[in-house]
């Protein structure tokens, strides 16, 4: 099965051993050149980080 493009909307997660954002699942939110929006969520909080998409697993 061909792998689908990280697309707005998508969910993701975060595969980068250096970052501390390894491992959190997040949804993108927007995407310029080679880098994403990601965002956030967990109880009280919302954070919207920019990462390369490299770094980033499309979950599903």
């Amino acid at each position: 099965m061909p792998t689908l493009p990280i697309l707005p909307g998508t969910t993701v997660v975060v595969n980068d051993p250096r970052s501390i954002y390894n491992g959190y699942k997040g949804f993108v939110q927007r995407i310029s050149g080679s880098r994403a929006a990601v965002l956030f969520e967990g109880g009280n909080w919302d954070k919207l980080v920019t990462l390369p998409l490299a770094t980033l697993l499309q979950e599903g």
